[in-house]
This record gives C-alpha cells, structure tokens and sequence, in this order.
C-alpha cells in the first residue's frame, strides 16, 4: 500500500527492539521511516532536520535528559508533525498527559499491530478526529469546563458521543483509540460525575447542555 504523496516517519523508543517492530507496521501502510532512535534528544533533533509527517514515541524519560512529554511538547511546535505514543503506560493520567502534550493518538504495547496501524492511518484523516458529532460547541464547552466537575476535552468528547449512543468499540474507531483507552477515559468520567453507568452519565450530558435539550438520550451497550 501506498500513498499518493509519499509520507515520512521519525520513531522514538528506548527499547532498540520497539524501533525495528513499528518500522514494519508503517511500512504496512506505505509510510516510510526516515529516522529511528532511542534518544529523545536526538527524536527531536531529527524532527526538525526532516520535517516528517508522524512522531511515534514511547512516554518515557529515554535517555534521562528529555521527558517523553517534552518531546510531545517540542514536536507539536513543528508545523504538519503528528505524533502518536505507542506506551507500556496505561493509566489514564499518562494518556491524559500524553494528549494534553500534543499527541493526536494514544497505543498500549499490548494492543494488536492493526491498531497502531489504524491510529496512523486515521492521523491523517481530520474528519474522523474532528468530526461534527465529536466537537463541542464553544459555549457548552466553556460552560462544562468553567462550572463543571474538570472533565478533560478528550472525557468531554468522548462522554458527549456515549451520549449519542456509540458503543466502545465504535468510539475506538472513530478516535483511533484501543476500546481499552475508551474504557479507561469513561472510568474518569464516571468518577468525577459521581454516576455509575453510561446512562446516568449521558443523562448528565443533556442536562448539562452538551446535547440538544430535546434530543433523545441513546445509550449503546458497552
């Protein structure tokens, strides 16, 4: 498989091993890996000398003289670099962390090979990441965020589409996540609303000006 325009990729991971296994995944899907190493400091280096189109990094401190999010961080400041983080990290605080630092898609090392594969794929495909159903509004954004119980934006996004009625898996798919990093996400919701299944929480959701007042809670089995 290959793309119109031929695409480039930059990986960083500490483990020399995880660099030649995700080489192969995008190599699958017609992206060519210009740059490997297990440095952070040179991952960013690298960065800005090529200009690639994906990051994928592991979130961990590599070499001890840059943080996995500092390179997050760096990379977002480079126009047309999307990175993704392939991590052994799966709690929710370090996929909240990896988002907030720029990353546009989260992969645990456990997950099957098709998944980072179809993370990368999607990175490119604004409309499914950024889609209308997905996007709050402004002012109900604004009004969760300044009055309500500090959802992330990712919790925000992902509780308004569970209140739309899409199940896990379709959630995966549209964010180009696992359905275990949904899951992880929804826990955080349910804590921080205080409710116990999706339905008091899309409940919350309409009642809290993220949906239609008049429209219809859908709930989706898990």
């Amino acid at each position: 498989m290959t793309f119109v325009d031929e695409r480039t990729a930059i990986i960083a991971d500490p483990h020399p091993l995880w660099l030649d296994a995700v080489e192969q995944v995008l190599d699958g899907v017609g992206i060519r890996t210009v740059g490997k190493t297990t440095s952070a400091a040179e991952a960013i280096e690298l960065v800005r000398k090529l200009e690639p189109d994906i990051l994928i990094a592991e979130l961990a401190s590599f070499d001890g003289r840059l943080e996995g999010l500092t390179l997050l961080e760096q990379a977002r400041e480079i126009e047309g670099v999307r990175s993704i983080v392939l991590s052994l990290h799966h709690e929710p605080r370090h996929i909240d962390a990896a988002l907030a630092a720029g990353a546009v898609a989260y992969v645990i090392k456990t997950a099957h090979p098709d998944d980072l594969a179809s993370a990368i794929r999607q990175a490119f495909d604004h409309s499914i990441y950024l889609s209308n159903s997905s996007v709050l509004t402004r002012s109900s954004r604004e009004a969760v965020e300044d009055d309500g119980p500090g959802l992330t934006r990712r919790e925000l996004e992902i509780l308004r589409l569970v209140a739309e009625g899409h199940s896990n898996a379709q959630l995966g798919r549209m964010l180009w996540v696992t359905e275990q990093t949904v899951k992880f996400h929804l826990s955080n919701v349910y804590r921080k609303l205080g409710v116990a299944n999706r339905t008091e929480a899309s409940r919350w959701a309409q009642l809290n000006g993220l949906l239609d007042p008049t429209a219809t809670v859908q709930v989706a089995a898990a």
